[in-house]
């Protein structure tokens, strides 16, 4: 019996009594996790011996101190939580962001296909989608709110009122009820379709097809020795429906109604190399600028050299502008030089100064059009207007003149008031824009003129720009390959009314006749789409068609008299014809009473 007691067995034998109760029942201590009591999961009472209590309580007045207020919560132990979409908000349960707008300017990138139908379809998607996952709450709860406390002597005492727990009323002899939405029939209860109501009426409206424009070109030629410059101005289509194209040393003629093709002139007897060509507004007169800083002028029909200007410029001229009778020339020595072609001499009658570097991009704007070319030899003084100086008359009193830059400047130039001394002080209009003083002093040759406005924002070469049309004083100017931007001034105050990223460079631009869209081509890009010829619609600035097929930059870019096709020129030696725009409505563009040419006989 002694090795019973002594055993293993008999030792935990005698522990377990120990630690039994008189009634029988163990004895349970509360486990403690970090000096905490925590409360037995066991539904029965624990009852302990007093000396167990007595040094437990000492224990947990030395450790713990006062009972923490977090025993006294109670504890609810749930499954998950599932929210409920009828009831709750789900752009607060989950944090949405409401469609507000992004914080920063996203910027455009040129897709590789036309984005009219894509885009409306991805704007019609997200919308039903918010409002099928996300639909908004018209009656926002307020956030719950803790009320203050009310001592119990402060309740005045109160008979109770009896209520009855189950009330049915008429609804003729109670109060009028707000909303009967059960006995709508086409409520949202009776529905047999998935979404919702606003969802099945948006899907349901009418939707405005966005324009069909061909995506393939219907004509293409071949253009050997078309140079991959991006300075350089090679391609104009005229009044009269002829297309000039500079290729290498020569200056070919295509007209547009028999296809036939014309050699106009050929410089490499003289070594010397086309750079750029431009048509009169009216009229059959080429003006052809060389990389040496000659300057040609030929009569198209009868296919001869009128008058040429040895040199016209130190450099190459890479940029020609036509206002009338007045020949725009801008060049690499980075001057402005305006010639009237009427005039046998030989020196421009007015300079401009503006830029640092070669001026690559030069336009009048349309307002000058109206007028016809005049014939040349006539006399200088036949269109004086009052002081203007040799070779501007009244047609051309109105006009501004826009150059582009290699400095990544827009210049504006109203040769009306703006001859002034290169000296004046030019005081801030805006942010990166600026203004010459005003003043009466002339300028002279070799001065040069100071620019009405001055545009700084573009951020590489400015060779694409074009004037709008349909609304007088916008400009839209393109920057090149750091740049990529779009940008549309108005040059009356010179501010900016609206820019656009193309993720591309901006070769060329130029406004529709028929409608209140431009056209712009591309090059080099930071996307895989390169090479575009791309129509925007003004002022949403929302694609309407992305045109692909040149394999290099599309550096050239012409339009139609009628203002329905496009020509494009590129590094791949080929002219991509686009029927691009619609036809005129109304026919025949009609010819202004104010226009003298319509007079001359």
């Amino acid at each position: 019996m002694s090795a019973l007691k002594h055993s293993p067995f008999g030792k935990r034998l005698r522990a377990f009594h120990s630690e039994t109760d008189d009634d029988g029942a163990p004895r349970r201590i509360k486990p403690r996790i970090f000096g905490l009591n925590t409360p037995s999961l066991d539904s029965r009472p624990s009852v302990a011996t007093p000396a167990t209590t007595t040094a437990t309580t000492a224990t947990t007045s030395d450790s713990t101190g006062p009972d923490s207020p977090l025993d006294s919560r109670p504890t609810n132990y749930g499954d998950r939580f599932v929210p409920t979409r009828d009831t709750g908000d789900m752009r607060t349960s989950y944090h949405l962001m409401d469609d507000s707008g992004p914080c920063t300017p996203s910027k455009r990138i040129i897709p590789s296909e036309s984005d009219a139908l894509k885009e409306q379809a991805n704007a019609i998607f997200t919308s039903i989608l918010h409002t099928e996952v996300t639909p908004p709450s018209p009656n926002r709860p307020a956030s719950p709110s803790r009320p203050p406390p009310v001592p119990a002597s402060s309740i005045p005492p109160s008979t109770p009122t009896r209520r009855r727990i189950f009330h049915y009323t008429s609804p003729s002899s109670g109060p009028p009820t707000p909303t009967r939405r059960l006995d709508t029939p086409t409520d949202e209860a009776y529905s047999m379709s998935p979404v919702r109501a606003s969802s099945r009426q948006l899907l349901e409206s009418p939707r405005r097809q966005p324009r069909a424009v061909c995506k393939t070109p219907y004509r293409v030629l071949d253009a050997p020795d078309l140079a991959d410059d991006f300075y350089l101005n090679l391609v104009d289509w005229s009044t009269t429906n002829i297309l000039g194209v500079g290729l290498g040393a020569c200056v070919y003629l295509w007209t547009a109604h028999n296809a036939a093709v014309a050699k106009l002139c050929d410089l490499s007897n003289v070594g010397d190399t086309v750079s750029s060509v431009a048509w009169v507004q009216k009229g059959t007169t080429l003006a052809v600028g060389t990389l040496s800083g000659r300057l040609h002028i030929y009569d198209a029909p009868s296919l001869s050299l009128i008058r040429s200007y040895n040199p016209a410029h130190s450099q190459r001229i890479g940029a020609l502008s036509w206002n009338a009778h007045v020949l725009s020339s801008g060049s690499r020595d980075r001057m402005v030089h305006h010639r009237d072609v009427r005039e046998a001499g030989t020196r421009p009658f007015r300079r401009c100064a503006g830029h640092k570097q070669e001026v690559c991009g030069l336009r009048w704007s349309t307002g000058s059009g109206n007028t016809a070319g005049g014939s040349i030899g006539a006399g200088a003084n036949s269109g004086d207007g009052g002081g203007l100086g040799p070779g501007f008359g009244v047609h051309t009193a109105g006009a501004m003149l826009a150059s582009g830059g290699n400095d990544n400047k827009v210049c504006i130039w109203d040769l009306r008031g703006s001859r002034r001394s290169s000296a004046s002080a030019a005081i801030g209009v805006s942010a990166g824009t600026t203004r010459a003083r005003s003043g009466s002093i002339s300028a002279s040759e070799d001065g040069g003129d100071v620019p009405l406005w001055k545009f700084h924002e573009h951020a590489a070469a400015v060779k694409a720009l074009a004037w709008d049309p349909h609304v007088s004083g916008v400009l839209a100017s393109g920057g090149g390959t750091q740049d990529k931007h779009i940008r549309f001034w108005n040059t009356y105050n010179g501010s900016m009314l609206n820019q656009l990223d193309t993720g591309s460079q901006v070769c060329n631009l130029i406004w529709s006749l028929t409608s209140h869209e431009l056209v712009s081509t591309h090059g080099f890009s930071s996307t895989t789409a390169q090479n575009q010829i791309c129509i925007w619609r003004y002022p949403s600035l929302s694609m309407v068609a992305a045109l692909t097929g040149h394999t290099h930059r599309v550096l050239y870019l012409a339009m139609s008299p009628e203002g329905e096709t496009i020509v494009t020129g590129a590094g791949d030696e080929t002219l991509r014809f686009w029927n691009a725009f619609p036809r005129k409505e109304n026919g025949e563009r009609k010819e202004s009473q104010l226009d003298w040419a319509r007079l001359i006989r």
